[in-house]
């Protein structure tokens, strides 16, 4: 282990740093007020011009601000300090991603609301020595509720004795009463490691020793455990887990579909005893408060949560998880653009501890470094306790199309009716949401499109609504086409999962069926409802997107039926192939995990594409090392270095003379080559046009100096930003 540096110490009158959580790189220099004492880290209140502002002490003083000039730090919260380890990966991701430090800093101290500690809540007990007083019967009711000793809130005393605070204030003016202090924080109770353990495969066991083993000889390293869908991944990093809670120190899991993690708690509870500390943006203020807080101060011993997870100020963290690594959700798309699995893996190596990647279909840089040596790699080949993989097959929609107006197969329709009359369920898998992707005028061939973005409007039947999915604009559906006004003579084209919904409803008009997508799915509440209801078997067919394709298990779930097996693979995008593959093998894995055996029908018009024939052949390696070949002939990551530039603003003249300046001042070189500027797939978001620059050079080239001497040298044009994407996972 690294020595820690102790942390300095800066005494009344001295010149500090502080950064800000602004867009802005630098710090601002203040002066220690008197009788204060500052020390890196600290969280401080300063003025900035007219208002004040919260940073943290980021060491000396940087520049060379006039006495005169200097102003006082207004005072120091009572709080732990940001540790080192957190500025080190602030600056560190800053200069990587080549953001604003200040907005780095701002993702950590989320919370300003958490830096000050919580006030005691006042309750109250009865008095040893009761006063003489007049008794009432809401009085007498009060001093019941009190005799068991436990001390209660004005309201809880009020509530419980059916009566009004103002009794409640009466008896403790009378001195029947005593207040006292109560801890304003609920109890976060530590989880118990040793708690129960499962009975793990010899191959499971032999993964969990060497994750364990890398928690308890501490030092940075990387191991992935690959395993097929079922394999047991969660119980066997669970073991690390439970081996860094050993070490006293804390862990944070991160998740993709923080929101639909219900299975993945249950689990927990059942390992360690306790929930977890969950962090993700459905929690309340409060909650978000009191969890922060913890962190900081070393309670919360176990943290999960969504890519933000990574950001909270650990005191002692000894170990981080990132469960479903090849996710594309991990990818921070907008504001701070970055990647959180990576990021991860740099916090990890600063913080000199082990990180667990997790992943039945790792993404192809994971796949090279493991090979390469930097990373370890576990494989589960099987599933857990005998379970068998499903059997895949695909439909060739060309040769057994649908009927007309209908999406389903007559194959997939069969097996659907078979797998509920055999008492089982069925996942119907459609990336799409809404009714319809596209509604048109049949009559003149408008096409409805929102006026902010270059998208079409998505038919929302259920909400009455047709809405943008980039920006949020929607509108109620009208009667008549708004071009040539004919009335009747709009159509859907095109299927979403209300859709399907609808024609399953026609099919079989009994089934009991439910949506699972993010319009109905929007807090870990209601996902653990609809858990609920399909473990109760209270729903034969679930209809979901990609939202449903990761982590659950469902013993009833025997058949997953993919509606349209092609729709990844559209556009340009060089990560289509391997993106279609892992979600489709993803959620093909929701089939068939316990003793009854699972099938896959997969509806595709291309069944001879690549993708397709990795998964009929169940040849993942073949396809991994065909794809990796595509990237290292193409030279694309891991094998290239890729930035994204995206030049954006309200007017198009201006965002086109500011892409065609950058275009003219790109670095040039040999192992270098910028393509564009070109209309960006979604040419119009939020009202802002768009305009793409693509930097593309040979791994060993160090892209930050290069992009940041670019960006000082472009021309400034009136309300145009560029937004840069090092490593970019899309280009939309």
């Amino acid at each position: 282990m690294p020595k820690k540096s102790t942390p300095i110490s800066y005494s009344p009158g001295s010149r500090v740093a502080v950064q800000l959580p602004l867009p802005i790189g630098g710090t601002y220099d203040y002066r220690v007020g008197e009788q204060m004492t500052v020390m890196e880290g600290d969280f401080v209140r300063v003025p900035l011009g007219p208002r004040k502002a919260i940073g943290v002490v980021w060491g000396p003083a940087s520049g060379n601000v006039p006495e005169i000039k200097l102003k006082n730090i207004i005072t120091r919260f009572d709080c732990p300090p940001l540790p080192e380890v957190s500025r080190q990966f602030i600056n560190w991701m800053a200069n990587y991603t080549l953001q604003a430090k200040g907005l780095i800093l701002k993702m950590a101290m989320s919370v300003p609301d958490a830096l000050d500690p919580p006030k005691p809540i006042t309750a109250f007990i009865r008095t040893l020595k009761l006063p003489d007083l007049r008794m009432t019967p809401s009085r007498n009711r009060i001093l019941d509720v009190l005799k068991e000793g436990s001390p209660r809130t004005a309201r809880d005393l009020a509530c419980l004795a059916s009566t009004g605070p103002s009794v409640v204030k009466g008896l403790y003016v009378a001195g029947a009463l005593t207040k006292v202090a109560l801890s304003p924080e609920p109890t976060v109770s530590d989880p118990d490691p040793n708690l129960k353990s499962v009975i793990l495969s010899d191959t499971q066991a032999a993964a969990a020793k060497e994750v364990s083993s890398a928690v308890k000889m501490s030092g940075f390293s990387v191991s992935l455990l690959d395993g097929v869908p079922g394999s047991g991944k969660t119980e066997v990093y669970f073991e690390a887990v439970a081996e860094a809670l050993r070490q006293g120190g804390q862990v944070v899991v991160m998740l993709p579909e923080i929101a639909l993690s219900a299975q993945w708690l249950e689990r927990f509870r059942i390992r360690f005893g306790t929930n977890p500390s969950v962090w993700h943006s459905d929690l309340t203020v409060s909650q978000r408060r009191h969890n922060w807080r913890a962190v900081a101060e070393g309670r919360a011993r176990v943290v999960v949560g969504a890519r933000s997870a990574l950001f909270l100020p650990y005191l002692d963290l000894k170990l981080i998880v990132v469960d479903e690594e090849h996710d594309g959700a991990f990818k921070q798309e907008e504001g701070v653009i970055y990647n959180a699995r990576d990021m991860a893996i740099v916090r990890a190596q600063l913080g000199q501890i082990p990180i667990t990647l997790a992943s039945a279909t790792p993404s192809l840089e994971t796949v090279i470094n493991v090979s390469s040596g930097r990373y370890r790699g576990y494989e589960l080949p099987v599933r857990h306790a005998g379970a068998k993989l499903p059997n895949i097959k695909a439909i060739d929609m060309i040769k057994s199309p649908p009927p007309r107006g209908q999406w389903l197969s007559p194959a997939l329709t069969i097996a659907i009716k078979q797998t509920i009359a055999a008492g089982e369920q069925v996942l119907l898998f459609l990336n799409r949401r809404g009714y319809a992707p596209l509604t048109l005028c049949r009559t003149c061939g408008h096409r409805f499109q929102c006026p902010q973005c270059t998208a079409w409007l998505v038919e929302h039947r259920s909400a009455k609504r047709l809405q943008c999915h980039h920006c949020g604009f929607h509108i109620p559906p009208p009667n008549n086409c708004p071009e040539c006004k004919a009335e009747n003579s709009l159509v859907a084209c095109g299927p979403g999962v209300e859709r399907l919904a609808e024609e399953i409803g026609i099919l079989i008009p009994e089934i009991r069926m439910a949506i699972a997508d993010s319009d109905n799915i929007q807090s870990p509440g209601a996902a653990s409802e609809l858990i609920r209801r399909i473990e109760d078997h209270k729903i034969d067919l679930i209809i979901g997107t990609q939202i449903v394709a990761k982590g659950y298990h469902f013993p009833l779930l025997t058949l997953v039926g993919v509606i349209d097996a092609d729709l990844g693979l559209q556009g340009g995008d060089p990560r289509a192939a391997e993106r279609t593959f892992q979600l489709l093998y993803q959620v093909a894995g929701r089939a068939g995990r316990e003793k009854k055996p699972g099938r896959v029908l997969l509806q595709t018009y291309i069944p001879m594409h690549p993708v397709m024939k990795a998964l009929l052949s169940g040849d993942k390696d073949q396809f991994i090392d065909n794809e990796i070949n595509a990237r290292r002939e193409a030279m694309m990551p891991p094998f290239g270095r890729l930035v994204a530039l995206i030049v954006s603003g309200p007017m198009e003249t201006n965002v086109d003379f500011a892409a065609q300046a950058l275009a003219k001042s790109a670095p040039r070189g040999p192992n270098i080559t910028v393509l564009g500027p070109a209309p960006a797939p979604i040419a119009i978001l939020r009202g802002r046009h768009r305009r793409r620059l693509l930097f593309k050079a040979t791994k060993e080239t160090a892209v930050q100096p290069l992009i940041r001497q670019w960006i000082s040298r472009a021309v400034k044009y009136n309300k145009v930003r560029i937004q840069i994407d090092v490593d970019p996972m899309s280009f939309f």
